[in-house]
């Protein structure tokens, strides 16, 4: 497991790397300058000359590459004298048209992206995979076909649409709802449960059809197999059957499309969080786009692809944990 385990991260690393030179070569090659967007528009030569020195773009690519990627592990100053600005470890880079390092941007979004994406994924995993094996086990009934067809309706509704649906429903019409506010969980718990209970319920829709309707035909597919006949012949009660020798294997694809699909929980939050004015990391890289702040842009981008690559290297851990042979192959 320990070999797994140091393979998975060593291949975690490079993958990290690599997309480390993607992203900032694209950062590069990208024909907006960044330290235009930073002066502002009441710009003078001299400040844009300052902040291009600031930024370091003045510089040939390799060195600021290196720059970058040691800010990364130690942090770094842009510039030098009266004027440098500090950029503490670790360093994503820093926006000069809002005067904060990317990471700090990052850490005050993230509590509200965080409280979405996990509300969002156990609420969808519990639903889905809940109503799937249901589904299964009175596979035929109008149970089973009641729960398809809404399974078929959650994907079919994009996340923009389930979001304003609600909005306007719940909060607009009926009133039963707050509209949506970043609340902390220290702070108040029942009004961070009310403001947060709709961003989930838009995101989980379409998630948590698509995991029913996967749930539903591995189930039904493992209790078919000879090995369950066998345990049921030798006279085990069903909910043992069920637990021990068909739940199991038909979990394990569903650990692998989570593992995926954490993913696409960040392009879900982006959605959610602006349909919503909820001031998440999904918020925080809508508005650097608008503004063209690209060293947000670019910490954003890196820090979403870091999220992505060590949710995947803890899903195949877990699958390792599921199914041994998966540690004997990999």
């Amino acid at each position: 497991m320990i070999f797994y385990l140091l393979r998975r991260l060593a291949v975690a690393t490079a993958i990290l790397l690599t997309v480390c030179v993607l992203t900032f070569s694209i950062f590069y090659l990208m024909p907006a300058d960044p330290a235009q967007g930073a002066c502002g528009k009441a710009c003078t030569p001299e400040r844009l000359g300052q902040i291009r020195s600031l930024l370091g773009i003045d510089r040939p690519v390799d060195e600021q590459f290196l720059s970058y990627l040691g800010g990364l592990f130690t942090g770094r100053t842009y510039g030098s004298g009266p004027g440098a600005v500090d950029c503490p470890f670790p360093c994503l880079g820093f926006s000069f048209q809002t005067n904060q390092p990317v990471w700090q941007l990052l850490t005050s979004r993230l509590p509200v992206s965080l409280s979405i994406a996990v509300g969002a994924a156990l609420l969808w995993l519990t639903v889905g995979v809940a109503a799937g094996v249901v589904s299964a086990l009175l596979k035929g009934s109008l149970w089973d076909r009641a729960a398809m067809i809404a399974a078929l309706g959650g994907i079919s509704l994009p996340v923009y649409f389930t979001a304003l649906v609600l909005q306007y429903v719940l909060v607009v019409k009926l009133g039963a709802l707050p509209y949506p506010r970043a609340v902390g969980l220290a702070e108040d718990p029942g009004a961070w449960f009310q403001s947060l209970l709709m961003p989930w319920i838009a995101l989980a829709m379409l998630y948590a059809g698509i995991y029913a309707r996967i749930t539903r035909g591995e189930v039904v597919e493992s209790l078919g197999r000879n090995y369950v006949r066998t345990a049921r012949a030798k006279g085990l009660a069903e909910h043992t059957v069920l637990r021990r020798h068909a739940l199991r294997p038909a979990l394990m694809p569903i650990v692998t499309i989570f593992g995926m699909d954490l993913g696409a929980l960040l392009g879900g939050a982006l959605i959610t969080e602006s349909v919503f004015g909820l001031p998440g990391v999904g918020k925080l890289a809508a508005d650097a786009i608008t503004s063209a702040d690209q060293p947000v842009i670019l910490g954003v981008t890196l820090f979403a692809a870091s999220f992505v690559i060590l949710a995947n290297v803890a899903v195949d851990l877990v699958y390792a944990v599921l199914d041994p042979r998966v540690r004997a192959v990999g």
